[in-house]
């Protein structure tokens, strides 16, 4: 190597250094500036230049647990947080399958639906979605006047701060309580007040606890719905016992009797416009 190229080697190593060095003050002389920033204790920071130091409140970010978000809803009146309505929401969300099965019509209706198609014996038809929309359009329809009043006294009103969540629970209680009593049966209620462990004697429908009143009202839509299951059934098997016994008198026994009998179920069923008389008489036992 020659004594020009280790000249300008040496040159370049200094030169390198010299800019990592200047690189790595300034660096720090930047995190210096901004120390007083970060640290939240620092006090009041004066800007040469300037006749009044910087009075501007410094929000400490570690200590912010919203992170610089913030929501606002409503006015500064309103009782309820939206943490809390938030929280109400999601537990609602939750529950909305047990409460729209175990505290509406829903049960009824999608236990008769299913035994007419049973009846029928189309196995699959009409599928399970149109069962189910069919019976949440048909509770909806039913339970319409319910959730209108449970919006009017319960839900309105808290959402405006009108009144606590605990009086919104008993607001939301009065509706559905008479729903509920008008279809369940004094012996299922009696059945479940005898089970209770606290032992308490219930004079009135109005003094019969939740817990007591919402398993007798399933027991009570299970039993209305299989009473109803049985009646649609009667017309059915008088079709495949008449369809049966005339295979057996031609001698075909080999052949399946519902293989014959459901033609004639769903021509029955059509005559005697089967869908709007089940579901209207379904629908007037809740009326």
């Amino acid at each position: 190597m020659t004594k020009r190229r280790k000249t300008y080697c040496t040159i370049s190593l200094l030169a390198g250094i010299l800019f990592l060095a200047s690189a790595l003050v300034i660096g720090f002389g930047t995190t210096k500036t901004y120390a007083a920033a970060e640290n939240p204790d620092a006090g009041v920071q004066h800007i040469e230049g300037l006749s009044e130091p910087n009075t501007s409140p410094t929000v400490d970010a570690r200590s912010d647990s919203t992170n610089g978000l913030s929501i606002i809803y409503g006015s500064d009146d309103v009782t309820v947080s939206t943490e809390i309505k938030t929280l109400l929401l999601l537990t609602i969300l939750a529950l909305a399958p047990s409460l729209l099965i175990m505290l509406t019509s829903y049960t009824r209706i999608i236990i008769v639906l299913h035994f007419i198609r049973t009846a029928l014996g189309t196995q699959t038809a009409p599928p399970n979605q149109v069962l189910v929309g069919l019976a949440l359009f048909l509770t909806f329809f039913i339970m319409w006047p319910t959730f209108t009043e449970v919006n009017e006294t319960a839900i309105q009103p808290l959402d405006q701060g009108e009144i606590t969540i605990e009086e919104a629970f008993e607001a939301a209680e009065i509706p559905i309580r008479r729903f509920m009593k008008g279809q369940v049966q004094e012996s299922d209620v009696k059945l479940f007040a005898d089970m209770d462990p606290t032992g308490a004697v219930y004079e009135d429908y109005d003094d019969v606890p939740m817990t007591v009143m919402i398993p007798a009202f399933i027991i009570s839509e299970l039993r209305y719905a299989f009473i109803m299951g049985f009646v649609i059934y009667i017309p059915f098997i008088v079709i495949d016992m008449v369809v049966a016994s005339v295979l057996m008198s031609m001698g075909m026994m080999m052949l399946p009797p519902t293989t014959i009998s459901l033609p004639f179920k769903i021509l029955l069923f059509v005559l005697a416009d089967g869908w709007s008389l089940v579901l209207g008489e379904l629908v007037k036992t809740f009326l």
